[in-house]
């Protein structure tokens, strides 16, 4: 059994802190840590999946990009389009994937760091589970990323690849450091 936390309105210097101050930097850092866990997966095992049931790695790959793209826009639009979005059949490895990340990504960033407060505190509908002011979005997608981020990069060392560094060094990042520090 769920209940509502009714939240408190939030003003506009408020909402300008949390895009400028707290979501911006971090959608920023995130998404540095993401695309090097894309460009992680071997370009020919993007079919790798550790179990039946779970998604390959490519398709979480491609559903932690175009979710991001999804919660973006949504705040961008002041609402919410749950229209179907298949991996395109332009996207056939983590290369491509990589490369469209990172451009939508981009694209996506320069505009929410635009919007108004007006904007920002427009309240948008999710489901009709939760009906919040656009910016606090932002903190949703965070957190979805970082969770199916940490699935995805537990397929990496399965598939035979490294795991790059993160929220500091992987054993596989500092490895590399140590081999380059001998060699120096």
């Amino acid at each position: 059994m769920g209940y509502a936390v009714p939240m408190p309105q939030i003003q506009p210097d408020q909402a300008d802190f949390l895009l400028h101050g707290v979501y911006l930097p971090a959608l920023k850092n995130e998404h540095r840590i993401t695309r090097s866990i894309i460009e992680a997966i071997p370009p020919d095992k993007g079919g790798y999946r550790p179990d039946g049931i779970s998604k390959s790695a490519l398709d979480l790959a491609w559903h932690i990009a175009s979710t991001e793209m999804r919660f973006m826009d949504a705040v961008l639009a002041g609402k919410f389009d749950f229209s179907p979005m298949p991996l395109p059949e332009s996207i056939k490895n983590s290369e491509d994937l990589t490369a469209w990340y990172t451009d939508n990504f981009e694209s996506h960033f320069e505009k929410i760091a635009k919007l108004s407060n007006e904007q920002l505190l427009k309240i948008v509908d999710f489901r009709g589970i939760f009906q919040l002011p656009a910016v606090m979005y932002l903190g949703f997608v965070l957190h979805h990323s970082v969770h199916h981020r940490g699935q995805l990069s537990m397929y990496l060392r399965p598939m035979g690849a490294k795991v790059p560094a993160m929220y500091g060094e992987s054993y596989d990042s500092a490895q590399a450091r140590k081999a380059e520090q001998q060699s120096a």
